[in-house]
């Protein structure tokens, strides 16, 4: 039951068009008079916008002070959007604190590690752990539930917004009495938490639970155990604040589904969502281009690991830009296409809702020279034209939604755990960057035609030919007999440098390195060596590495050296080893940190031994990116052009009929600078089936292309 309950979609009104991709923004009615409301809502029907995020930093507004409440003016937006036949994501409007409360009780403002009170005047000052907090928070979802919970216009509940964006890591005393409470949980007794954390080291045996404290600025490096179950501590705290609300939002109208704002993108690791999805209804996430070489793919790779985080089902883009940011030290406005390309590359892992920040842009505060979907310049504009156009796009789509993207034959693991334990300090290279390794293996599988999911440590891993676990630094007995268990079945094992070195507690695994995933790999590395910040070594496959070196040992005659180092001072010795077990699988071992064009030959290499053919021709590698969603009668392939030029699709453009294409490209095999073409075809018969089936009858299959 409670499975059947988290696969709720949006509720749609009700006389509306079920099926239907979500189009929107957030909207801040508070800002504007309501004279501009019902512009607003005409130009939204223009556009073709379905839904918006409603009431998300509004709580000084609907609560005034303590004692009063003014619902007056969300009642008419409310009702306004609902006789227009646009949908609200309504917020519970948590986000940050009113002033009044904050002047009241400076308690719930959150403390940082040197003990400085964070205070308010921008967003989300407030203590994940607050008692008093959480009191007054859910005093206001109960009454935007009572309020709320049985409007027409009401889609979906919108906990808080970012959890955890600037309040993620609290130092505070109601952190610290909250943190013992989550060890005794975690250890039952201090002994146990003594033997956890390695407390013998530098006199830090604890005898009792009042002695714990969180980890403040300390005189050395604090205890590294402490700092990886602060981090774990720090998401679940968060992730209680969501339960907290959710709990009032079910009781009060369960009939409505509940999601929060992820945030799936560069560097924001302080929340492990892997252990959030199964708390919301459907996944949704805020994603920003980063300029750089690996924007496009960083897009993809986020987009892609939001689909997998909620089991690939069909999940809510609920921010991106519709052109620059405001908080880059330089911000850029997109190029012509780019908004349409990127909002159609979500679409094209999974996402059923496109929505942005925001749809009028501010006059002030803060964001002001953030883009919206209406500019300052007015609906008389590029970026409104171009949001016409994508809504246009968007209802053309009208079809895909609810359909699935069809997994591919490549996995990328991707675990939380690993990336804040091989980040923290007292390393053997304080350099090291875990979802940058991830994110190379992504860029390379991109390169060489072959499409490759990003999947959390729970995912089911025989649905794979070929896994990646880039940095897999925490491994206990259980992943390492998975891994085991995938390379004996067949299947095709990638891990690099610094993987398998310590359990769940950060203990390293005793008897040389890579741990428990020695005998699996068949070597074994008696000394890590990494490399300096400038120095560079030569492979024998004419590529180089950096970051890294190991000084490896052949311990199994199955295993062999693929790669060599040319200088250095591993110099002759393997750099890229491969065990490979007759008639089953294999396990590949990188040293060294290639970088995404160095990855190329070797994960290239990997996919031939597994017989995985790429889905691109060699003339489109790296330059279009494919993905493939699957609905119950016919399959939807999206051909997105990554560059700036017009690029010939050739064959792959007659693979349907196209549903839909941006860009003004008259000849229907070419696609444009930075556009997409969206092909429809019949659902073939071909299973899904074991490794080998899916090798033989690739259900998939866009073209016979070279290998």
């Amino acid at each position: 039951m409670q499975s059947d309950h988290r696969r709720r979609w949006l509720r749609w009104p009700q006389g509306t068009n079920q099926t239907r991709i979500g189009y929107g923004a957030d909207y801040n009615p508070e800002q504007w008079s309501p004279e501009v409301w019902r512009q607003d809502v005409r130009l939204m029907r223009e556009a073709g916008v379905n839904i918006v995020s409603l009431a998300i930093f509004s709580w000084a507004r609907l609560q005034p002070t303590a004692q009063t409440w003014d619902f007056d003016w969300l009642d008419e937006v409310m009702d306004l959007l609902g006789d227009n036949g646009i949908a609200v994501d309504l917020a519970t409007a948590t986000a940050s604190p009113p002033p009044w409360l904050t002047t009241a009780h400076p308690e719930i403002l959150p403390v940082d590690r040197n003990g400085h009170t964070i205070w308010p005047g921008a967003r989300q000052h407030w203590r994940p752990t607050s008692a008093v907090f959480r009191q007054h928070a859910l005093a206001l979802v109960t009454e935007m539930a009572k309020r709320y919970g049985r409007h027409p216009a009401l889609a979906a509940w919108h906990v808080s917004n970012e959890l955890g964006c600037h309040n993620a890591w609290d130092y505070s005393d109601d952190a610290a009495a909250a943190f013992r409470i989550w060890l005794a949980d975690r250890y039952g007794d201090v002994e146990t938490l003594n033997a956890a954390w390695g407390t013998s080291f530098w006199s830090q045996r604890y005898g009792d639970w009042p002695e714990i404290l969180v980890p403040r600025l300390a005189a050395s490096h604090p205890n590294p155990t402490q700092q990886l179950d602060f981090r774990r501590f720090s998401s679940d705290a968060l992730r209680d604040h969501l339960r907290a609300e959710r709990h009032v939002l079910g009781q009060l109208t369960p009939d409505i589904p509940v999601t929060t704002n992820f945030m799936v993108m560069g560097q924001t690791q302080a929340m492990d969502y892997a252990s959030w999805a199964g708390d919301v209804d459907f996944v949704a996430n805020d994603h920003y281009v980063v300029p750089g070489p690996q924007a496009l793919d960083e897009l993809s790779f986020s987009a892609n690991l939001t689909r997998n985080l909620g089991g690939g089902r069909p999940w809510f883009l609920m921010e991106h830009s519709p052109s620059a940011v405001n908080w880059q030290s330089v911000n850029v406005a997109k190029a012509p296409g780019a908004m349409l390309r990127d909002s159609l590359t979500h679409v094209a892992h999974g996402a059923d809702a496109v929505c942005f920040f925001q749809w009028r842009q501010s006059a002030s505060g803060a964001e002001k020279y953030h883009s919206a979907m209406v500019p300052h310049a007015g609906p008389d504009s590029d970026v409104f034209r171009s949001v016409v156009e994508l809504g246009a796009v968007l209802g053309d789509l009208h079809e895909v939604a609810g359909s699935q993207v069809v997994p591919p034959h490549v996995a990328i693991l991707f675990d939380w755990a690993s990336w804040w334990a091989s980040e923290l300090d007292s390393h053997p290279s304080s350099r090291v960057r875990y979802r940058q390794e991830a994110l190379d293996w992504y860029s390379a599988a991109l390169a060489t035609g072959t499409r490759a999911d990003i999947v959390p440590l729970s995912a089911d891993l025989s649905r794979y030919d070929v896994v990646v676990a880039p940095i897999l630094h925490v491994v206990d007995a259980e992943l390492a007999g998975r891994l085991v268990d995938f390379v004996e079945g067949g299947g095709h094992l990638v891990t690099t440098y610094f993987s398998g070195i310590v359990d769940r507690s950060d203990h390293v695994h005793l008897g040389g390195y890579p741990g428990l995933l020695r005998e699996l790999l068949g070597i074994r590395i008696q000394e890590f060596a990494p490399l300096l910040e400038h120095e560079s070594v030569a492979l024998d496959n004419g590529t180089s590495g950096t970051l890294w070196t190991d000084q490896i040992e052949i311990t199994d005659r199955e295993t062999h050296c693929v790669v060599t180092y040319l200088d250095g001072p591993q110099s002759g010795r393997p750099a890229v080893t491969r065990r490979v077990l007759p008639l089953r699988g294999s396990a590949t071992y990188v040293s060294t940190r290639l970088g995404a064009g160095g990855i190329v030959p070797v994960l290239a290499s990997v996919l031939r031994i597994a017989d995985i053919i790429p889905e691109l021709p060699q003339a489109l590698r790296d330059k279009v990116e494919v993905s493939v969603r699957a609905g119950d009668d016919s399959v939807f392939t999206f051909l997105i052009n990554r560059t700036n030029e017009q690029l010939d699709l050739g064959a792959l453009a007659s693979q349907g009929t196209q549903l839909a294409r941006t860009g003004d490209i008259s000849d229907p095999a070419t696609l444009g600078p930075r556009g997409v073409m969206v092909l429809s075809s019949a659902r073939g018969s071909a299973p899904a089936g074991n490794r080998a089936a899916r090798r033989r009858h690739h259900p998939h299959q866009l073209a016979e292309v070279e290998p």
